[in-house]
């Protein structure tokens, strides 16, 4: 399966390159449900059963309880279960009359995000494992120079300032082509589901010009990733 050497072979060299397993590392993996995530548990999995750097992997799946919208928590487990990963099915909610100035959309991810934070921070996790890929760090990359004149974008790691924790991304040097051809290949379930606040966003706008940039320059990706990496 061609694809799915290339991943592994980024996936390698991204946790080198930007040294994001370390021995005795506790890694919980943010699974949404979706390819990129399920693959970087499939991934995470591979990994944990070398000796060096040993690292032990569990996985956490959030349902907010009050939005009418749940991933197939069986095919999750199943899932898991499969890979030798342990599951935690966490729940939490969020009300909007704390601060109407807030979407639905920004108070669901805060919430899931301290809610994933919280619960690593007391059973001993000190990474956390998101699924975002090279595609997915590049068009923020984008979206923040042009909307906010900003070169920022989602790190490979980052120490979190008001938790004890890492947030690690090993798929940053995969690309989004090869999980998908993966994902049907292995035939990863898709989730039916849709949010029902779920909108048309400038992101997607900006993968689209993202997609004509690299129409106009094959290598594109690499360019706008070193001059990323080489900001500052």
């Amino acid at each position: 399966m061609k694809a799915e050497q290339k991943i592994l072979k980024r996936f390698n060299k991204g946790c080198v390159d930007y040294h994001l397993l370390e021995d005795g590392d506790r890694i919980l993996i943010a699974l949404s449900g979706g390819k990129d995530s399920l693959e970087l548990l499939r991934l995470l999995a591979q990994r944990a059963r070398i000796y060096k750097p040993h690292i032990e992997v569990e996985a956490a799946h959030i349902i907010m309880d009050n939005i009418p919208y749940e991933t197939d928590r069986s095919y999750l487990q199943a899932f898991c279960a499969e890979n030798g990963i342990k599951l935690h099915i966490l729940h939490s909610s969020f009300d909007e009359s704390t601060d109407p100035r807030k979407t639905r959309c920004f108070l669901c991810a805060w919430n899931r995000r301290k809610t994933l934070f919280e619960f690593a921070v007391n059973n001993g996790f000190n990474k956390i494992a998101l699924g975002h890929h090279m595609d997915d760090i590049l068009v923020t990359f984008l979206m923040n120079i042009t909307f906010e004149g900003s070169a920022s974008t989602m790190l490979p790691s980052l120490r979190l300032k008001h938790y004890p924790l890492t947030i690690i991304r090993p798929l940053c040097l995969v690309h989004e082509k090869d999980i998908r051809e993966v994902a049907g290949e292995l035939q990863f379930t898709k989730q039916k589901a849709l949010c029902p606040y779920e909108e048309t966003t400038r992101r997607s706008d900006m993968q689209l010009i993202f997609q004509q940039l690299e129409q106009l320059n094959p290598e594109a990706r690499y360019s706008l990733w070193r001059a990323m990496m080489n900001r500052g």
